[in-house]
């Protein structure tokens, strides 16, 4: 099974982190990157508690997903010798992506993106964040250069979405689509 990288920082969105996840699942063994804040907002976003790394396990059971933390730099995914498809970072906050802008490695989740860019490996950056700053463009553009995808979980209202489940498909639907894995998420358009 290929492997595939999923990280989830401290920006708000982390309902889609964790539908991309569910989705991945299903073709991938999926390596995992926690960000501290991101265990805070979760709780705050989704009622989700969990205070450590085991926790997650038993809210998500899944067979292939292996779990690590920011703070695990010893973590297989912190070299280039590490095979995998790709890398998503869903939601992105503003610090981590400008981290991985400037080449600032310190933890994790910017070291495997960092392997990411140096591999020329896939890397997909969901930003969420509103109004952008000049900086924060600057940082995207940067990034975009080096061949980085920047795809922030901008819904599209051609299909008529009734629920927040639909808005979220159809943002987690594009986000598999920038990576080339095939899903039946959304409506696509035609015309």
């Amino acid at each position: 099974m290929k492997k595939i990288v999923l990280a989830i920082t401290g920006a708000s969105g982390i309902i889609y982190g964790l539908k991309l996840l569910e989705n991945l699942v299903k073709s991938f063994k999926v390596d995992l990157i926690l960000s501290n804040a991101s265990l805070s907002v979760m709780k705050y976003e989704s009622d989700i508690a969990i205070s450590n790394l085991n926790e997650f396990y038993k809210k998500f059971p899944f067979n292939n997903l292996t779990l690590y933390s920011d703070n695990d730099l010893t973590a297989p995914l912190a070299s280039g010798s590490y095979i995998t498809e790709g890398m998503f970072v869903v939601p992105c906050s503003m610090k981590t992506l400008s981290a991985i802008a400037n080449g600032y490695s310190d933890n994790l989740i910017t070291r495997t993106a960092d392997v990411m860019i140096k591999e020329k490996r896939k890397l997909i950056l969901s930003p969420r964040e509103m109004p952008l700053s000049t900086i924060h463009l600057e940082n995207m553009l940067k990034l975009s250069r080096l061949g980085v995808i920047i795809a922030p979980p901008i819904p599209a209202f051609y299909n008529k979405p009734e629920r927040i489940e639909d808005i979220v498909n159809f943002v987690v639907g594009k986000l598999l689509d920038c990576m080339g894995v095939e899903n039946n998420l959304y409506m696509r358009w035609n015309g």
